[in-house]
């Protein structure tokens, strides 16, 4: 696999509770968001990835016989997972949760499991296309005819989550499929991007030939020049 993983506290959190990962192994992708009180939102992003992982890895016949089912079957059992652990101390972990994205690569088919408003992306030549769509209260509004793009873009409550890992006791998780070819680069970001940078910034600087790591570090000082104010992950692949 040839990927490239890079996360950055930004400016103004104390703490970076992002986490991501690549399993060369599994061909795994996946970044996540976390949120909670002190320290728990670091927490439940690391749990879920870690369980994720995990649950793949015990059930490698899945993952042949049904990759989509195997992704969504993984991110129930983090969701678990992750509930579970809170309500060992609600008082601690009060709200904790977390955003996932992953995705899977089988062959030339990718497929890209969703709860929260984390993003994937794919870049084919100078076209870029959002995988995903955010469970956000805001992204509601928006395809609902409530709110401009515009509007959304400035919206005081952006940052509600309609959806995420380890608030509720059961989740239900989007699943994506797409087909890929060599040269396509896959996107993984939290919104400490996606909240800086634009989809038509994000496909043009993807899409300039260079390294994946330099176009990681590119992504990250981007979003830091607009203001870094929230934590920032990225995570690049690209077919072969």
């Amino acid at each position: 696999m040839k990927w490239s993983k890079l996360s950055h506290v930004g400016r103004v959190r104390k703490n970076n509770e992002d986490n991501c990962c690549v399993c060369d192994d599994l061909q795994l992708l996946a970044v996540a968001d976390g949120m909670g009180g002190h320290k728990a939102g670091e927490v439940a992003s690391k749990l879920a990835l870690d369980d994720i992982s995990g649950y793949l890895r015990n059930n490698s016949a899945i993952i042949e016989e049904d990759p989509a089912e195997a992704l969504r079957m993984a991110f129930r059992h983090a969701n678990t997972m992750v509930y579970e652990y809170a309500q060992q101390d609600r008082e601690k972990f009060r709200g904790m949760g977390t955003t996932v994205t992953a995705a899977l690569i089988r062959g030339e088919r990718i497929y890209v499991a969703h709860v929260g408003d984390s993003r994937a992306y794919l870049v084919r030549c100078s076209t870029i296309k959002l995988l995903t769509s955010d469970h956000s209260l805001v992204n509601e509004l928006l395809m609902n005819g409530s709110l401009t793009q515009e509007e959304a873009e400035n919206h005081p409550q952006k940052n509600v989550l309609t959806r995420a890992i380890g608030t509720t006791a059961s989740v239900d998780v989007d699943i994506v499929e797409e087909n890929i070819i060599k040269g396509d680069i896959i996107i993984l970001c939290t919104d400490g991007l996606s909240n800086m940078v634009n989809l038509e910034e994000i496909g043009e600087m993807a899409g300039e030939g260079d390294s994946l790591g330099d176009a990681a570090r590119h992504f990250i000082e981007m979003a830091l020049d607009r203001g870094g104010d929230d934590n920032i992950t990225v995570v690049l692949y690209q077919a072969d």
